[in-house]
């Protein structure tokens, strides 16, 4: 089980709950060596896996959003996964939602947005799937509010998601 730091966490729950959040995907990172391959990925568990997707899905899209996210390698993470599903069952299910229609765009042009792409092209994607802008948009309105029904549920079910040790 992935140890996580009484003193830490506890530092932590005083910032916020993204940082409260990060604790935890942090202890996975370090858990992992810092990505996902095939002989990483059982060392998280379903819970864990959800949080770190949701970290990455996160980052991604205040970063580039949607096209990022799939360019930069997470489409089949969140995608492919039940992400969507996991996450309604943490009781997020505006995000829920909004991955599922993301995922049908994903799923209609997996091949297009996946593939390799110069900057030119990648910055074209966002033109050629301005679909993606309005859930993004709808994202960042429930953001905070979707974050904070995650952050309750890993407080609520903590053993799930790390072993809390003293530090």
């Amino acid at each position: 089980m992935i140890q996580i730091n009484d003193t830490v966490l506890a530092t932590a729950v005083e910032q916020g709950m993204d940082e409260f959040l990060q604790v935890f995907t942090d202890a996975y990172l370090d858990e992992i060596g810092g990505e996902l391959t095939s002989e990483s990925m059982p060392l998280l568990n379903a819970s864990q896996h959800t949080l770190l997707a949701h970290r990455f899905f996160s980052d991604e899209m205040r970063e580039g959003g949607f096209v990022q996210l799939i360019q930069n390698g997470y489409g089949g993470y969140i995608f492919g996964n039940p992400f969507a599903k996991a996450i309604k069952q943490f009781g997020a299910v505006e995000l829920s939602k909004l991955i599922y229609k993301a995922k049908e765009i994903y799923d209609a042009n997996k091949q297009a947005l996946e593939r390799e792409t110069t900057e030119e092209e990648f910055n074209a994607l966002y033109v050629d799937f301005e679909q993606f802008d309005e859930l993004e948009e709808i994202y960042f309105d429930i953001e905070e509010r979707q974050t904070s029904l995650i952050a309750a549920y890993v407080d609520e079910h903590i053993e799930d998601f790390g072993e809390v040790v003293k530090g």
